[in-house]
């Protein structure tokens, strides 16, 4: 069987594009950390518990090598959001040619979400792929910043993308194989 799944392209093309998202809530203390040192064994954890539930698949087969060889290239950063030393999600950035930088992953583990931490992360995020050249030397600076988000992803997370200052550039419709939702590891239970 298979899926209609709907891409959507967005981008910024100026810092000015950026709209910051208000503070999560009072309740937690939410702290936003850059991983610096390669890790595949978390970079795969985040990947599987944040994208469990809604059909992240392309990575689970990955191999150690490939994950270490993913997180060890230049001008690729993984952000990650704690809610009380817990990680709550996290965001991807890849650096790429001409001033160009994508936002490769981002999203909450489910337990997180619907707390505005999102909207929090994706902003400061964001901020830090405007500002990814100041950490690598001899990358040319910031011009564009874009991602895709497909109708597989959160329900909420186009919304805030477009309340983050992203415009769409690009729509496609493909037919995708219809996985299984494999949850943060085989067998368990999601939600």
């Amino acid at each position: 069987m298979s899926i209609a799944v709907t891409t959507w392209s967005l981008e910024q093309t100026s810092p000015a594009d950026r709209l910051p998202a208000a503070a999560p809530d009072a309740d937690g203390d939410v702290r936003i950390v850059r991983a610096e040192v390669p890790s595949p064994e978390f970079s795969r954890f985040l990947y599987a518990s944040v994208g469990g539930d809604i059909r992240w698949t392309d990575r689970l087969g990955w191999t150690y090598a490939r994950w270490r060889e993913d997180l060890e290239r230049p001008g690729v950063e993984t952000w990650v959001a704690y809610d009380r030393g817990t990680p709550a999600g996290y965001m991807q950035l890849e650096g790429q040619d001409e001033g160009v930088v994508e936002i490769v992953y981002f999203g909450l583990i489910p337990a997180f979400r619907g707390r505005r931490i999102g909207g929090h992360l994706l902003s400061y995020g964001v901020a830090r792929a405007w500002d990814l050249a100041d950490r690598w030397p001899g990358r040319a600076p910031t011009k564009r910043v874009w991602l895709h988000t497909c109708s597989k992803d959160g329900e909420h997370a186009m919304d805030n993308y477009l309340r983050r200052g992203f415009r769409l550039f690009d729509t496609k419709v493909e037919e995708e194989p219809d996985v299984t939702t494999p949850g943060p590891w085989p067998g368990a239970q999601v939600g």
